[in-house]
């Protein structure tokens, strides 16, 4: 039976998996700020940035594999549409298998203020669950051949793990190669 989840850990992407009585577990870690960008300063205690992206950061907290940690990543296809890439955060999302995958001649990666609008999450904790609007999804075929696979939670420093199942039965997603 799918858990109830109550206080810091309820959102969005906890609510939708609890209703549609999917299985998961919660971990929790020490997230820290954004990750550095090209010509960004030290933060203001006088460290630079984190080079490395959230997932691989948040990999590295919890002391998993990359390979079974997943980012949730969204692009806009040449029609306007937007779609999710869920993939490995050890890989890279291959936009053209992506867009091949969705019946697209192109994709793009989405701005990242219109991630934040379209899926109601910040970056770095984009859940490709509880989306404030559903939008088709893509999930790297190499999540099959894993027993769970991690995903942000919908906040930063909180993941959940899941059956890969969990991707099809709640969001009708199909699995398809796209790392390059």
């Amino acid at each position: 039976m799918a858990k109830k989840v109550k206080g810091r850990s309820s959102t969005p992407a906890t609510l939708q998996l609890s209703r549609a009585g999917i299985d998961f577990r919660i971990e929790e870690y020490e997230a820290d700020g954004p990750p550095a960008t090209k010509g960004t300063q030290p933060s203001q205690t006088g460290q630079a940035r984190d080079k490395r992206g959230y997932g691989v950061r948040a990999a590295d907290a919890l002391g998993l594999d990359p390979a079974a940690v997943f980012k949730t990543l969204l692009a806009e296809l040449s029609g306007g549409e937007l779609v999710v890439g869920v993939v490995p955060v050890s890989g890279r999302l291959d936009l053209r298998s992506l867009a091949k995958a969705a019946g697209s001649k192109k994709a793009v990666m989405a701005s990242p203020d219109k991630v934040e609008r379209r899926t109601g999450y910040v970056l770095g904790g984009v859940s490709p669950f509880g989306q404030k609007f559903h939008h088709r999804t893509f999930v790297d075929s190499s999540a099959m051949e894993r027993a769970e696979v991690h995903v942000s939670g919908g906040r930063r420093g909180l993941e959940l793990v899941v059956a890969p199942a969990a991707f099809e039965n709640v969001l009708g997603a199909r699995f398809v190669p796209l790392c390059s």
